[in-house]
């Protein structure tokens, strides 16, 4: 016996790399190394030579190849990639659903991900409801190493993860973390929103919150507080109700406030998602808005500016937020050290046409 089996020696393959194999085995409908090479009338070890930038292949050779990958759409898989180079140059951006926030934050991940040379994923689970908790871990469990080179964790359920390679939170639940993190100021946002309110002479604000377990939601009722405290008008307990940042919820909450003997002629709510909740509610039982009820959200997602009434809100820089986050990614991952862990970023006021005076008058 000589140890050669195959035209293997010692476990090593008879000269082909591992993306080469597995590319070979391919057999779900990719485009793979050997039709490349097929079609270029020339060896799989060569259009391997050519994709991986290694040396012995005339110039002529390698446009030809290259040519074929562009116009079958040839990619070599991340995982043999990753097994090549223990780097797949893919970062991942992990959400626990899709909806307004995350799109946003998705967005500006991909405004930064231009000309840094990483491919951004978008990685969910379709936000079951029994990954509610703790989703992030078997998130990341499932591509950090082999699919991702980095993540950006969008509004973490926990923030004490460790896995092999760097990872960002975007508004995680428990605020600060030793992870590097990017947040919105939420306590100012908020006093802005009820402020501007007092500021047009209500003082029956009701509020509908967000989930009390999230450090956002939170903050943004300390602020709704720390407003009618620093205009010196008390808080009617009676004028809150729990909406959890969920329309449904929060159309409930809005119809019992203004279901109340003395309802508020003012509502903030602690997303857009409940801002437009209330709207809709106040249209189906023929409030008129902002004659009878004005109305403020937080967050500035798209749709806010579509309802009807245009619903004034708080702005938080969500697409900024991801960008930030994709930025401090990329540092991360080429071993440099951040200026700052821990990023708030401002709010602002966008005023539209949910909110007047009490009786109507702007």
């Amino acid at each position: 016996m000589t140890g050669q089996t195959n035209g293997q020696t010692n476990g090593q393959t008879d000269g082909r790399g591992e993306d080469e194999m597995t590319e070979r085995r391919s057999s779900n409908g990719r485009v793979t190394m050997q039709q490349v090479a097929s079609e270029a009338g020339v060896s799989v070890s060569t259009v391997s030579k050519v994709i991986n930038g290694r040396y012995g292949v005339a110039s002529g050779t390698s446009a030809q190849v290259f040519e074929v990958v562009n116009r079958l759409g040839y990619e070599a898989s991340l995982v043999a990639r990753s097994l090549r180079n223990s780097r797949t140059n893919v970062l991942g951006v992990l959400v626990a659903d899709f909806e307004p926030f995350s799109t946003e934050v998705l967005k500006g991940a991909a405004d930064a991900i231009r000309g840094t040379g990483f491919e951004l994923v978008a990685y969910s689970a379709g936000g079951r409801v029994d990954e509610h908790v703790g989703w992030e871990r078997r998130y990341l469990s499932r591509v950090m190493g082999t699919l991702v080179d980095g993540a950006v964790l969008v509004t973490p359920t926990v923030t004490d993860v460790q896995y092999d390679g760097p990872i960002v939170a975007v508004d995680p639940h428990t605020g600060r973390s030793s992870l590097p993190t990017v947040t919105a100021d939420n306590l100012q946002g908020a006093r802005l929103g009820v402020d501007h309110l007092l500021q047009l002479g209500h003082r029956r604000i009701g509020m509908v919150t967000g989930r009390p377990d999230l450090i956002s939601a939170r903050l943004r009722e300390r602020g709704y507080r720390e407003a009618h405290a620093a205009a010196g008008v008390p808080v009617d307990e009676s004028l809150l109700r729990l909406g959890a940042f969920e329309a449904d919820q929060a159309g409930d909450a809005a119809r019992e406030l203004l279901a109340l003997p003395q309802p508020p002629t003012a509502i903030f709510a602690a997303n857009d998602a409940s801002a437009l909740a209330t709207l809709e509610v106040a249209a189906q039982l023929g409030i008129e808005v902002p004659e009878r009820l004005s109305v403020v959200g937080f967050d500035n997602i798209p749709d806010s500016a579509l309802s009807r009434p245009p619903l004034t809100t708080v702005q938080q820089p969500i697409r900024q937020m991801g960008h930030d986050a994709v930025e401090m990614l990329v540092a991360l991952v080429a071993g440099e050290e951040l200026a700052h862990t821990h990023v708030t970023l401002e709010t602002t006021l966008v005023r539209r046409h949910s909110t007047a005076a009490p009786g109507g008058t702007s």
